[in-house]
């Protein structure tokens, strides 16, 4: 079964539409047992890093997803915020994250560009997930975001986008996966990348 982490400072129910509008049967999760027969998570991502870690903390989500997504390996999508807290800290309220992947957050610079981004931008996809979708090597997808994060690793950057410089647009590694942009917002493009990842194992 489909999980969409419902917390506090999500987008839940945006995401939900997506999935079913896609054909697929999907569940919110609110506590941690909801997620003990997940095939594939998705945490949305609307708000601050703060306040995602401090919601997921209370739902007691995070060692059942660090259980389920990094012992399990269970296929899991992180949208926005989603993908920032995979990281090791944030600047953003000087805040440690999941640590699943090497690297860190920062804002973008207010001086260079106006901050949030808001709005269309072209993504390149620098390497090929494992998963088919009919979405070209680069395509314009919708973001709102005031941070993007520093990967450690550069095996781990899925996709590159432009914004008073290059930075990380998308990240795979195994059977994680977080885009920086909306999916659910992105026109027939993110629900392409979305119907990808979730057709992956699941008898529809």
């Amino acid at each position: 079964m489909i999980k969409i982490i419902d917390y506090k400072a999500g987008n839940a129910p945006s995401v939900l539409h997506a999935v079913t509008r896609l054909g697929y049967e999907a569940e919110f999760a609110r506590c941690h047992h909801c997620i003990a027969d997940a095939s594939h998570i998705i945490l949305p991502g609307v708000g601050s890093a703060r306040a995602t870690m401090d919601s997921l903390r209370e739902m007691n989500l995070i060692n059942a997803l660090e259980n389920a997504v990094m012992q399990k390996k269970v296929w899991f999508l992180g949208i926005c915020v989603g993908l920032q807290i995979l990281f090791e800290h944030s600047e953003e309220d000087k805040t440690d994250c999941l640590g699943w992947l090497k690297g860190r957050v920062v804002k973008f610079d207010a001086s260079q560009v106006r901050v949030p981004q808001m709005g269309w931008n072209k993504v390149r996809f620098v390497k090929n997930a494992p998963f088919k979708t009919s979405v070209p090597a680069e395509e314009y997808f919708y973001f709102v975001n005031s941070y993007h994060a520093l990967t450690a690793d550069d095996s781990d950057v899925w996709g590159d986008s432009e914004y008073g410089g290059e930075f990380t647009a998308a990240v795979c590694r195994e059977n994680i996966f977080a885009t920086q942009f909306h999916v659910e917002k992105s026109g027939e493009a993110g629900l392409a990348v979305l119907n990808g990842f979730l057709a992956q194992h699941l008898n529809y």
